[in-house]
């Protein structure tokens, strides 16, 4: 398979855009969304969303193999991990955009039988690229990282689709762990798209930028 290079900003530009056309991105400051850690903010995000749209997809996954390739390096890898539930799709697109085995990392021992926590393939030779949909603050990507050097395997960096952006202290908690982050896009880039596109009205979006900056103090004003 061959792959175009863009440049990196350009495939936040398209990935923001098309995160926002198939409304895999949204903004609400009237009625802020609840997130699983129990408070509250003006953004949303969920790429499940992109396995249903085909052309969105693909495009996707193929900036996610070319970023991979660009920063790591064309032979960086034999081996490519997604991590469960949501990183498995697209752990196995780009796996096969790279030619390389696929494997996926469970959340816990399975319980039963081996007790795995990795399924398929994996040993002590491998070097493994760790694929998720997004990340927020870096912590779940820590837990498949040690799963899989659990096995011997390398695993120096994680690839996803979408990155927060707003936390500053992510990539270096990564870093500390051996890993380097590789993503396509964040907030500030789907902001910046909202912005051109007009996708949203004024206050929504000045809203938004106000969280984005300060996302704590925000969530401290809007408990």
């Amino acid at each position: 398979m061959s792959f175009s290079f863009p440049t990196p900003q350009e495939i936040a530009r398209l990935s923001a855009r098309a995160l926002l056309e198939i409304k895999a991105v949204d903004f609400n400051a009237a009625e802020p969304f609840t997130y699983a850690s129990g408070l509250k903010g003006p953004t949303y995000v969920d790429c499940r969303r992109i396995i249903s749209f085909p052309r969105v997809r693909g495009t996707l996954m193929d900036f996610l193999a070319a970023t991979a390739m660009r920063d790591a390096g064309f032979e960086a890898f034999t081996n490519v991990a997604g991590g469960e539930t949501a990183g498995i799709p697209f752990g196995a697109m780009v796996a096969e955009r790279l030619g390389l085995p696929m494997t996926y990392v469970r959340k816990k021992p399975k319980g039963y039988g081996r007790n795995a926590r990795i399924e398929g393939r994996m040993d002590e030779t491998d070097r493994v690229l760790l694929v998720e949909d997004l990340t927020t603050d870096g912590g779940s990507k820590l837990s498949f990282v040690d799963a899989i050097r659990d096995t011997g395997a390398a695993c120096a960096h994680t690839a996803v689709i979408f990155y927060y952006g707003i936390f500053p202290e992510t990539t270096q908690r990564l870093a500390d762990h051996g890993v380097r982050l590789h993503h396509l896009c964040t907030w500030w880039d789907v902001l910046a798209e909202a912005k051109a596109q007009a996708a949203f009205d004024v206050a929504t979006l000045t809203e938004v930028e106000a969280f984005l900056s300060d996302p704590r103090g925000w969530q401290a004003r809007n408990p």
